[in-house]
């Protein structure tokens, strides 16, 4: 009887690279003889697909991606599905979080937008920067059809619950441990984009696992039939997941497939 094909979704930060954004040997090596098995690998980030561009990720072997929280579906090297926000729902949040004084990064597909004095002296500004180049573009080259998935805004402890009540009930908010949340169109999670890669490929919903480690990682965890935290996780994902593996650079994806006899 031939085994049913798994799918394995890997969220990037913290679960297949370090905060050093080195990726262990041991992780190459799983990712490959889980597909080798005939297994499907995806990336499955918040980050949205213009922010996804390492060589070192892609040469793992990846089957497709899911990128800005399920709004961006790319299969076999070809775009899938693409949820963008409409020009009435970017203008309208970018008002708001101009009223709450919460810097704001516009994420899509092909470039990120943000106001740099907003920004100046924030690391990641300076990480996006060498990273994109030109694609990281300043707000006032906004345009109307300028493609954008989601947002990421600083938000301060003190500010959010005026941020849900401004905005929750249009828009799903994923709040990090770290000051941001992620503002996504309503209805879109990594979870929704599992179950919409899940159907287009005729997996079931017992065959797939997800590894992760943080805040919007959790509905994908809990949706899958077997979420893997890794152990560098926050407390909040280990408690959501069914399992709890090793951190990132002490080999935690390649001890978990092992464990689940994925390799």
């Amino acid at each position: 009887m031939t085994a049913e094909r798994k799918a394995v979704f890997f969220d990037i930060d913290g679960t297949l690279w370090d905060e050093r954004m080195v990726i262990p040997d041991s992780t190459a090596d799983g990712i490959r003889r889980l597909r080798e098995r005939g297994n499907a690998a995806f990336l499955c980030s918040g980050r949205s697909r213009a922010a996804i561009r390492s060589d070192r990720l892609f040469a793992l072997g990846f089957d497709g991606v899911l990128a800005g929280c399920g709004t961006h579906i790319e299969y076999g090297g070809k775009l899938l599905f693409e949820k963008l926000l409409s020009p009435r729902e970017v203008t309208e949040l970018l008002r708001a979080l101009d009223l709450l004084e919460m810097p704001v990064i516009l994420e899509g597909p092909r470039s990120l937008y943000a106001d740099p004095a907003a920004f100046a002296g924030d690391r990641y500004i300076d990480y996006l920067r060498q990273l994109l180049g030109e694609d990281l573009r300043d707000l006032k080259q906004l345009q109307a059809d300028s493609p954008i998935n989601k947002m990421s805004a600083v938000c301060r402890p003190e500010q959010k619950e005026q941020a849900i009540r401004a905005l929750a009930g249009s828009y799903e908010l994923v709040f990090h441990s770290s000051p941001v949340v992620e503002i996504l169109p309503k209805g879109f999670s990594k979870a929704s984009g599992i179950r919409w890669i899940c159907r287009h490929l005729n997996i079931e919903q017992r065959n797939t696992f997800a590894f992760g480690d943080n805040t919007n990682d959790l509905e994908m965890l809990r949706h899958v039939q077997t979420g893997i935290a890794m152990g560098n996780g926050t407390e909040t994902v280990k408690k959501a997941a069914d399992y709890i593996t090793a951190p990132v650079n002490e080999d935690g994806v390649w001890k978990a497939l092992s464990h689940f006899g994925l390799i």
